[in-house]
């Protein structure tokens, strides 16, 4: 079946102007354009731009969902496999969330009783459902099965009180690092500061330390754009590239 831009968009529920700037950047162009000037697209292209709108609603980049489906081994077959499964982690997630307001009412009401443990059990699980959707395959491949799993089990069991320090060292790790950014000034207390909190951060859910393991995952935060664009969000440009300039410093 062969649709013009106009069906096509209707039939996404995208405007057309989202299809013209997708073959702009060369990420999705049209099967050929006929006789009248006219765009037309194909079942090809149908199945392309599902794909396109599956990886966005995962916060992906345009740029980075060019890279995987321009791919000469891209596989649509796969690719819905993997959509599946992370379908499912959000699916695992919102339940969670789910149980953990509805038992947060009950309480309030009076009518069960809820440990503080319980309370923060559901954000816990949807942080580690977040990073398994967007990581999970990358890092299990750098530190193997054994120490994800360790880590995620680790964060899961945090007692409030631990699990609230966490925060607070993630939070006290930014406060540093605008300071830093904006000195530029790595000899800085601010900079050991960035660099005792990140390693106290990772504390809670490393089964041991070691400077090289550190030092790696500092790496990933520059060459991995998802931790870039992370670090970005939090505290602006060059903010994962400075954290990575700290934690190699200091860990040396």
């Amino acid at each position: 079946m062969e649709y013009t831009i106009k069906k096509m968009a209707a039939l996404a529920s995208i405007t057309t102007r989202t299809l013209r700037y997708y073959d702009e950047i060369n990420l999705l162009s049209p099967s050929y354009i006929n006789s009248s000037g006219y765009r037309v697209y194909t079942e090809k292209e149908v199945d392309i731009l599902q794909q396109i709108l599956f990886y966005r609603t995962m916060d992906m980049r345009l740029e980075e969902i060019k890279q995987i489906i321009s791919q000469p081994g891209f596989d649509i077959s796969k690719a819905l496999i993997e959509h599946h499964q992370q379908l499912i982690f959000r699916r695992n997630q919102l339940d969670q969330l789910i149980s953990t307001v509805e038992k947060t009412i009950d309480h309030n009401k009076g009518a069960t009783e809820m440990t503080n443990a319980e309370k923060f059990e559901g954000f816990k699980k949807e942080e580690i459902a977040k990073n398994e959707s967007k990581y999970g395959k990358e890092i299990r491949e750098k530190y193997g099965e054994e120490k994800v799993s360790y880590s995620n089990t680790s964060f899961k069991n945090l007692s409030e009180e631990h699990f609230k320090k966490m925060q607070a060292d993630e939070n006290n790790l930014f406060q540093s690092l605008k300071e830093v950014m904006k000195t530029n000034d790595l000899d800085s207390k601010a900079a050991e500061d960035v660099y005792k909190n990140h390693k106290r951060w990772l504390s809670y859910s490393w089964k041991s330390y070691t400077k090289e393991a550190h030092i790696e995952l500092a790496e990933m935060y520059v060459t991995d754009q998802r931790f870039t664009d992370y670090y970005t969000k939090r505290a602006g440009e060059k903010t994962a590239r400075t954290l990575r300039d700290i934690i190699i410093k200091y860990a040396k």
